[in-house]
């Protein structure tokens, strides 16, 4: 196989640039002002995926559970997707004029934007018109987010001495967990709080706190000096005219965007995800658990893990970036699967003992089995097969299909409990809603009878050992996650950086990870099986191992100072 020569300048050398001028105590404050405004803004971007089965009934209640939690789903993914177009719009603008300014551009855009969502009026109150603001919101806060992120590693790492980048930057990159954690923190707070309210009016209340914390982080943002780097280039005159145009349209540059994204991006994003919210969505939708209950040992295994980015940024600066990611990629190649298991019978070991000893089978016409991935809402699955599939998926159940005859579906439940599966095609809307209702009655009740739990017990949940698998997913998270982040902004020139590193970077979060609780959602809706949904993360993590492993070079020695590569 060839190997694609990425030109990383004459300055990669075995022995590290002098260190950066900037004194001690300067880059400290850089990293901790840094730090602190950029964990405000994720605290305020994932407070929706913390809460998107609360905003799915409140927001999406014209529809089926299941459906209105995928479109829940695709309304997170929503500002995944705007990210990539902040990445462009505020890269360009951080490598124009600068990192500082853009700061406070974003995070006032983030503040605003989180606040008003927790003043919308809901479907309840204004129909379709509410779902509609919250994407609006959504968007305006994916945009944000897009020039967050890279512009603060970028800020820290050019403020960094050669031999601490990944120790320093090590902070931002837990700027995202420890911002996932606050939500979660508030979000546990609240819910003690108001009780049974919470899913009525008490959720408001994180979002709405935003508002003091948009005050700070301005007051934070507005403190902070420009980059040395940028400043040189400034007082040079030699800043990029056309950032975009140099970014996309400069052959070495594409080839150096294509390495960033498959061999860095496209996994990390993953492995991230996986780690850090896809937990939540399984505990709760798969297996049942108490929403209260999972919040808590979510919070707990991710407070257990932010040493871990430090640990990692050390090693990054010991051994090198590239040794560091590819190990990160081969232990979640090994061992996904086996955690998820694991978290299944630890979590509700019911429901993984009635699977191993009653496993459902659906016998149908294999023709009348829609694919169940059903994003707009507008799509009525009525045959018998799709019905059967439905009711099983939002019990958690996992299931086998097998040939039948023609149009009708018989869930058979171990070797002694068989249900017939209804069909409500050419019925009026209340007459199927109806008759689906009676038969997921009757389902459950049967599936009780066969020792599968209506939910999980949570005397029967092995915490301590579920916060220990929640710990390994996120320990493999920081391993993957600081690296990158130090690559990411090693690659590219100082004069385009900003743009070059935000834009893989946010288009990866976009399409790949802010994706992947929809798809992964779906998949298992679609296969029947609870853990199908995770060949998507492995499948780019094997992408980005091999990529990375044949034409990822070593980024450590690169000289920031030096714009060309």
């Amino acid at each position: 196989m060839a190997v694609v020569e990425i030109p990383m300048d004459a300055s990669v050398s075995p022995t590290p640039v002098s260190p950066d001028p900037v004194s001690a105590q300067e880059t400290r404050k850089v990293v901790i002002a840094a730090s602190l405004g950029t964990v405000f803004e994720w605290y305020e971007f994932t407070l929706y995926a913390a809460l998107a089965t609360v905003l799915a009934k409140n927001f999406f209640a014209g529809v089926d559970p299941t459906t209105g939690f995928i479109f829940a789903l695709l309304t997170f993914a929503v500002g995944f997707i705007m990210r990539p177009v902040g990445a462009l719009v505020f890269g360009r603008v951080g490598d124009r004029i600068g990192r500082k300014k853009t700061f406070l551009i974003t995070v006032i855009i983030m503040g605003v934007s989180t606040t008003a969502v927790g003043l919308l009026p809901t479907y309840q109150m204004v129909g379709i018109a509410a779902p509609i603001m919250l994407i609006v919101l959504r968007m305006l806060q994916g945009l944000a987010l897009g020039g967050e992120y890279g512009g603060a590693a970028t800020y820290v790492v050019e403020h960094s001495p050669a031999h601490r980048r990944g120790f320093n930057s090590s902070w931002i990159s837990s700027t995202g967990t420890i911002g996932l954690l606050s939500s979660f923190g508030v979000i546990y707070a609240v819910r003690k709080l108001v009780g049974e309210d919470f899913d009525v009016w008490g959720w408001r209340i994180p979002f709405v706190l935003s508002l003091v914390l948009l005050v700070v982080s301005v007051r934070i943002r507005r403190t902070m000096h420009e980059s040395p780097a940028f400043e040189q280039l400034k007082n040079k005159k030699q800043l990029a005219q056309s950032p975009l145009r140099e970014t996309f349209l400069d052959w070495t540059n594409v080839k150096r965007l294509l390495v960033a994204f498959f061999g860095i991006c496209g996994g990390m994003t993953c492995v991230y995800y996986t780690a850090v919210l896809y937990p939540n969505f399984f505990l709760t939708q798969t297996l049942k658990v108490d929403p209260q209950e999972v919040t808590a040992v979510v919070t707990f295994a991710t407070l257990t893990c932010i040493p871990l980015f430090a640990f990692s940024g050390w090693l990054c600066d010991r051994l090198g970036r590239k040794p560091v990611l590819l190990a990160g990629f081969a232990l979640v190649l090994v061992t996904l699967f086996p955690i998820f298991k694991g978290i299944t019978n630890l979590a509700n070991p019911q429901l993984g003992s009635a699977q191993a000893a009653a496993p459902v089978v659906i016998t149908t016409d294999l023709d009348t089995c829609s694919f169940m991935f059903n994003p707009l809402g507008s799509r009525r699955f009525t045959s018998a097969c799709d019905v059967a599939k439905q009711a099983l998926t939002q019990q958690g159940v996992s299931y086998e299909v097998q040939v039948g005859p023609k149009g009708a579906a018989d869930i058979r439940i171990g070797q002694t409990v068989s249900l017939e599966s209804v069909s409500t095609f050419g019925l009026p809307a209340d007459e199927a809603s109806a008759k689906v209702k009676e038969f997921q009655t009757r389902l459950k009740a049967a599936l009780v009878t066969a020792g599968y739990p209506d939910k999980a017990d949570p005397a029967t949940m092995n915490k301590p050992l579920v916060v220990l698998l929640l710990a390994v997913l996120l320990f493999y998270m920081a391993l993957t996650l600081v690296p990158s982040t130090l690559m990411l902004v090693e690659m590219f020139p100082t004069r385009i950086r900003y743009t070059s590193m935000s834009f893989p970077y946010h288009f990866a979060s976009g399409w790949v990870g802010g994706l992947l609780p929809t798809f992964t959602f779906a998949m298992a809706a679609q296969n029947g099986d609870s853990y199908f949904g995770l060949w998507y993360p492995l499948g780019w993590v094997a992408v980005a191992f091999l990529i990375a492993l044949f034409f990822l070079k070593e980024t450590r020695y690169i000289d920031l100072e030096s714009d060309y590569r």
